[in-house]
């Protein structure tokens, strides 16, 4: 069980990580958008374009990254006056009862729509844009996949909690 944890955690770090760069390449490049267009007057629609592909993946591709580290937003008002044993009960029946199926469902719901865009190799629709708008949809898939894996992961972790055997989480 903890060597799955270990898996499912270490496989988000290094996403989280390699994606955590592209902020720096986002700023870069709107940065170089807006020289090219103020001091040159020029702009090429694939570089504007990447910009926000770039959002996306963080965002998307980030997600599970953010809740290995539990830095979603969480109303704890409650949540941290109670036991570590009754903080893991409450962290597990959220991930088994609204993580997990939340996740399947964006997979469930976005089949079609990202399956539909992979038929047509769908690009931007703008002239000189980018061509791959199919990989970026594909994204959402990847960012319920990687979700539901840290579900896991988390849900494997509290229950060694309960159970009183955490010394495999980490």
């Amino acid at each position: 069980m903890s060597l799955c944890i270990s898996f499912i955690n270490a496989l988000n770090e290094w996403v989280g990580k390699l994606i955590s760069w592209l902020t720096l390449a986002m700023v870069i490049t709107t940065f170089s958008v807006v020289v090219l267009r103020y001091l040159f007057d020029s702009g090429w629609i694939a570089l504007q374009e990447s910009v926000t592909y770039m959002h996306s993946l963080v965002f998307m591709l980030g997600a599970a990254y953010t809740l290995k580290h539990d830095g979603h937003v969480r109303v704890d008002i409650l949540y941290q006056r109670f036991s570590p044993k009754t903080r893991a009960i409450i962290d597990a029946l959220g991930a088994l009862l609204l993580l997990l199926p939340v996740s399947g469902f964006i997979i469930w719901s976005s089949w079609h729509y990202v399956s539909e865009s992979w038929q047509v190799l769908e690009g931007s629709r703008h002239s000189g844009g980018l061509p791959g708008l199919f990989l970026l949809k594909s994204c959402i898939i990847a960012m319920a996949v990687l979700l539901i894996l840290q579900g896991i992961a988390m849900f494997l972790q509290n229950l060694m909690i309960i159970i009183g055997n955490d010394k495999g989480a980490s």
